[in-house]
């Protein structure tokens, strides 16, 4: 009896045990450290392709910019031409022999634009808006990332809570195991609930190894948004109670309020507005091909001249002697264009319009967002709630059945049943906490915050 009552005491202090710190009720042979959530999230935008790739597109519209800013530049361009002439020829006689000439020409010429009907400047207008968007879009891909992160980093957290339950199990039901077969052997108990608690056991270290394989999966798929070679010696920080009390402290705001702070700011919006504003521009350009263009022309230039049979001066005295120069205005004034400017005017009016429906659609998106996570948030703070009643309730039943098994009211059957309610109860309430904690950290993510816990 003494024996009894001591291993009873010993399972019910491991039912009641349920840290959240459930990285040490884990295997940690293979941890080398604790990766914080901050840390995966600074780690994931440093290492992750598709950032890298929107960096790129940054670059490459900083280039696009330059071009367009260095557009007003004059350009300067150097020709060189050498031709050889073969056969008959008219000559200075006015009559035609047969003669081989060669002529030799060197050019210089320069261009600048002074007036292009404000193309130029509505170009470098919509480069600059197209740069600010790009940029947007990149700090949009490291949100992105960052929310993946976190939620993988939170399916660890749940799966490290169901494989610590499964776990705890096997170490209960090897107690009753050790329990019922000293009883057995006292002639107490019958082989038949031996058996059954055998094969409670044995179906325990089955749900126990597919918990830790659904870990493991968990680990690499955080490891893999991390681009990191392998999943070994990776683990995560659990969040502490008073992280989890002040997360479930913070005041969920109604989603108009959030909405309307995350539209002036959140960088997806910024950069669809930034594109409508550059085709405003865009058609600017295109009404360009309306207007005269004025150019500046400018070269210098010589030639020599040498034919088969004559005497011809040296190469660079003939260079001397027909070096010239030449400046001058060019203006170009369309007429009729077959309709081309007008369509192209046209066709950008249509990208305004198909810009701006993009801009509304993305707003919606946002809010439904918003939407989507203020009521998980609502739902998992009633989750919590009512897990948390439902661990107290399970608590004393499990106490209760106990009791009952322990003065030979109960079969094993029933203390399994009650036990099982017990456990599955804690991890039920600890899941809604994590839920509820990558809930409202979501919230504040699209209020502003940092998404760390």
């Amino acid at each position: 009896m003494i024996m009894k009552t001591r291993q009873s005491i010993k399972v019910q202090g491991w039912v009641k045990a349920l840290p959240l710190c459930l990285f040490t009720l884990m295997p940690l042979n293979a941890q080398d450290r604790l990766w914080s959530l901050s840390e995966c999230e600074d780690y994931a935008v440093a290492h992750n392709i598709t950032i890298k790739q929107k960096e790129k597109a940054v670059e490459k519209q900083v280039n696009n910019l330059s071009t367009a800013v260095n557009s007003r530049l004059p350009n300067l361009t150097g020709t060189v031409g050498q031709n050889f002439n073969f056969g008959r020829g008219l000559t200075e006689d006015n009559l035609y022999e047969n003669r081989n000439t060669q002529n030799t020409s060197l050019q210089l010429t320069t261009s600048m634009p002074l007036f292009t009907g404000f193309q130029i400047p509505e170009n470098i207008k919509v480069n600059r808006l197209n740069l600010e968007a790009a940029t947007a879009d990149l700090e949009k891909a490291k949100n992105d990332i960052r929310m993946q992160v976190a939620q993988a980093y939170v399916q660890i957290l749940y799966d490290m809570e169901i494989s610590a339950v499964a776990h705890r199990q096997i170490a209960i039901d090897s107690m009753q195991v050790a329990r019922l077969q000293a009883l057995v052997d006292n002639g107490k108990a019958s082989v038949s609930e031996l058996s059954q608690q055998i094969a409670t056991l044995a179906s325990g270290r089955l749900t126990a190894t597919q918990a830790d394989n659904k870990h493991r999966m968990s680990v690499l798929t955080l490891t893999q948004l991390l681009e990191l070679p392998s999943p070994d010696g990776f683990g995560v920080v659990t969040p502490t109670e008073a992280q989890l009390d002040h997360i479930a402290a913070l005041n969920i705001t109604n989603p108009e309020q959030i909405y309307e702070e995350a539209v002036s700011f959140k960088p997806e919006v910024r950069s669809q507005q930034l594109r409508l504003e550059s085709t405003e521009h865009s058609i600017k350009v295109a009404k360009a091909g309306y207007y005269p263009k004025l150019n500046l022309n400018a070269g210098l230039g010589s030639n020599s001249y040498n034919v088969s049979g004559f005497d011809s001066d040296p190469f660079g005295r003939q260079l001397s002697h027909n070096f010239s120069q030449n400046i001058g205005l060019n203006l170009s004034i369309p007429i009729f264009s077959r309709f081309s400017v007008r369509n192209s005017v046209r066709n950008a009016r249509v990208d305004r319009d198909n810009q701006q429906l993009t801009l509304d659609n993305t707003k919606k998106t946002l809010y439904k967002e918003i939407q989507q996570v203020y009521y998980n948030t609502l739902n998992a703070q009633a989750k919590e709630r009512s897990s948390k009643e439902a661990v107290a309730s399970s608590e004393d039943a499990f106490s209760l059945m106990q009791a009952k098994y322990e003065n030979g009211k109960a079969n094993i059957t029933e203390f399994n049943e009650a036990k099982n309610k017990y456990l599955k109860a804690q991890s039920d309430y600890v899941q809604a906490r994590y839920e509820h904690l990558y809930q409202r950290a979501l919230l504040e993510f699209y209020r502003g915050s940092e998404l760390v816990f």
